[in-house]
């Protein structure tokens, strides 16, 4: 007998189901986000197997907290730093993690270099891709290095099959590229679809919990650079890496948004060479190489993503305008944050920037959104503007407000750390930091309280 089958509608965004189409979701509050899909009766059982914490759906035995044995061996090194660092130690065995980014971003690379490094040291590893032939693998394959046994390879997008032959192999760890292209017959929509994504992720997860093995999931990511299909995706991992920059140039960052195990926003450097990717282990030499000394509207500014302190150069160029409406751009910054800063520069300082195009532009590639670095923009726009040089030794952080005061940043010990270990001399930062730190340090320490205070020193 068939299944009866009947039509629903999906909210893009977060996965809220309803039986009629509306305008505006009522679970996010996204506007146009609904889309038809016919799914199966057989669906709501599937997706209720899924959500059972113990393997086939058995009723599990509470356990008393003091009972729970945590050891360190449930994490397993890759032996890659960088990706242990961004996933706070290393694999959680049972875990779940998505990786996403563009296409030709280097998330496949990445992740058969972590299958190479895993069989190495003797752990059964299943890749299982729905997107390329077994050549094809075994062509990116060969510019990583040797594999030996201990990595299986499976060509197949259905999920009934992919779970028995988990079942059968009994791996320590399944890649799965990617998840759009996985389906599950007893859901009638389309791979990539919201209903299929969601119902294959319950299924991997249900395996990857109820037998101890981790999953790493490959996601296509739409044009706003959030990882396709419902939002939920995100909510039933149990870590979200991104992977970012510009697939034209070397340098990529692995940023982890989500993370049950460890530190959100937590950040791996790779470089992208001829034989995969290489980790970068100090990325602030990497990101002040080649920076000019003698150019007005250049500082060094230090941001903190995750636990790392990071060096990278701030440029800016402020420029008289040709046509009444002055030009704003920015690139790795916030537009609109760009905007504030250069309000308050006006209101607050004095400056004439009415009449100004102002670019600013975060050298090397990566997008930063701490506030910490406001003081360095501010600067660096200062700095372009007046067409006076900043001591290229010198190191800026802290957070502007629409007062005009500069206000204190966390953990500023390990930044001025950083700095002197880079071999800066001065250090301009919040005085409200500035308390505790005279004389633990070499470098010579500046505090300011206000844009006043900033205006003398340039």
């Amino acid at each position: 007998m068939a299944k009866a089958k009947k039509t629903v509608f999906f909210c893009q965004n977060c996965g809220y189901e309803s039986a009629k189409w509306m305008g505006q979701c009522p679970g996010c509050r996204e506007w146009n986000s609904f889309v038809e899909e016919t799914v199966s009766q057989g669906a709501k059982k599937s997706s209720g197997q899924a959500a059972a914490g113990s393997p086939g759906g058995r009723a599990g035995k509470p356990v008393k907290l003091s009972e729970i044995d945590i050891r360190e061996d449930n994490r397993v090194k890759t032996g890659m730093d960088e990706l242990d660092r961004v996933l706070g130690g290393g694999v959680v065995q049972g875990s779940m993690v998505l990786v996403g980014g563009d296409p030709g971003i280097g998330k496949s690379t990445l992740l058969l270099q972590v299958c190479k490094l895993l069989s190495d040291l003797g752990h059964k590893i299943l890749y299982i891709s729905g997107e390329e032939s077994l050549q094809q693998i075994k062509m990116r394959a060969r510019r990583i290095g040797e594999f030996n046994e201990n990595l299986r390879l499976l060509c197949e997008t259905n999920l009934e099959t992919i779970s028995t032959t988990i079942e059968n192999e009994k791996p320590e760890a399944v890649i799965i590229d990617s998840i759009q292209t996985m389906y599950n017959e007893e859901i009638s929509s389309a791979p990539g679809s919201v209903s299929q994504v969601r119902e294959s992720t319950g299924i991997l997860m249900k395996i990857a919990k109820g037998s101890g093995i981790s999953v790493f999931i490959v996601g296509h990511v739409t044009k706003d650079g959030s990882v396709a299909g419902p939002r939920v995706l995100e909510h039933m991992v149990d870590t979200v890496l991104y992977f970012e920059g510009d697939r034209h140039a070397s340098y990529r960052i692995l940023r982890s948004v989500k993370n049950r195990f460890g530190s959100t926003n937590e950040i791996g450097v790779f470089e992208m060479q001829e034989r995969g990717l290489v980790e970068v282990k100090n990325p602030s030499q990497v990101m002040l190489n080649g920076r000019p000394t003698d150019a007005s509207g250049t500082v060094v500014v230090c941001s903190l993503e995750g636990t790392r302190p990071i060096l990278i150069e701030i440029q800016a160029l402020v420029t008289k305008t040709n046509f009444g409406l002055p030009r704003r751009t920015s690139v790795g910054i916030d537009y609109n944050r760009v905007n504030l800063l250069m309000a308050v520069l006006e209101k607050r300082a004095g400056l004439a920037l009415g009449n100004c195009d102002a670019y600013v532009n975060l050298a090397g590639g990566m997008k930063l959104g701490e506030p910490a670095i406001d003081l360095g923009i501010v600067v660096a726009i200062i700095s372009s503007y007046k067409n006076r040089t900043v001591d290229p030794d010198t190191l800026i952080f802290g957070e502007v407000g629409l007062s005009g005061e500069v206000r204190g940043v966390s953990q500023a010990q390990q930044r001025v750390k950083e700095a002197e270990k880079m071999g800066f001399t001065t250090c301009i930062m919040p005085k409200a930091n500035l308390e505790g730190l005279q004389g633990e340090f070499q470098i010579r320490l500046i505090g300011v309280g206000n844009l006043k205070d900033v205006m003398g020193y340039i």
